[in-house]
């Protein structure tokens, strides 16, 4: 759907900006990290990793199971479901490394939800990836989204199309996590992972940007 239907119509309401897919491995488990500006990220995303020669998996609300043309969307592309409860958190962090270990690519949105800063800089990353990673020692590619929140902003369910928002999709080398990999991670190795992690999607978006984002948001 987002090769056939999506892609064409954005390419031509859009400026794509595509890079890093080198950074991508074309097979094996890998974890795709990326800042979360608008509800368009995942195809964005989608359409970069389809580039990339990978299919990508996302997390995602259950509610969206619930509703009868998404749910079948989300069946079908094996996407991973996420319901409220520390319980349910873990059976979708289960499904995320059995995945990951069945050699597929699983994309994160580590921020856990929609950057709350006015400057579109990430904010602090949650743990759950750097657990992931850790556990598996699949490799944590960062991305970087910018343009998203102009095509659709938060709160908006139309994209602004007419005015032909360039659309950045920047990906980078695998976060070097290897001195904290081991099965049972502790509460300091995985804040240290997701600095990583965090601060290596804050570089990507220096260089997407050309600007340098405020203090307190580096290594977010």
């Amino acid at each position: 759907m987002a090769i056939e239907v999506i892609a064409p119509l954005l390419a031509a309401a859009t400026r794509w900006r595509l890079a890093g897919h080198e950074h991508v491995p074309r097979e094996g488990g890998v974890l795709l990290a990326g800042n979360h500006l608008s509800l368009a990220d995942p195809i964005a995303v989608t359409l970069f990793t389809q580039t990339a020669g990978r299919v990508p998996r996302f997390f995602a609300m259950a509610e969206l199971w619930k509703i009868p043309v998404v749910r079948r969307v989300m069946a079908s592309g094996r996407h991973i479901p996420v319901h409220r409860g520390k319980a349910s958190a873990l059976h979708a962090f289960r499904d995320g490394v059995a995945a990951v270990r069945e050699g597929e690519c699983v994309v994160v949105f580590p921020e856990g939800g929609l950057t709350d800063r006015p400057d579109g800089w990430p904010t602090k990353g949650k743990t759950g990836l750097a657990r992931m990673a850790l556990t598996t020692g699949a490799p944590v590619v960062p991305v970087a989204c910018w343009g998203t929140h102009e095509l659709l902003p938060e709160g908006r369910w139309l994209p602004r199309v007419w005015r032909r928002p360039p659309l950045h999709v920047v990906a980078g080398p695998a976060v070097d996590l290897s001195d904290l990999v081991c099965e049972r991670p502790s509460a300091t190795q995985l804040r240290e992972a997701t600095e990583r992690i965090m601060t290596s999607i804050t570089d990507l978006l220096v260089e997407v940007r050309g600007r340098t984002p405020p203090a307190e948001a580096m290594g977010a």
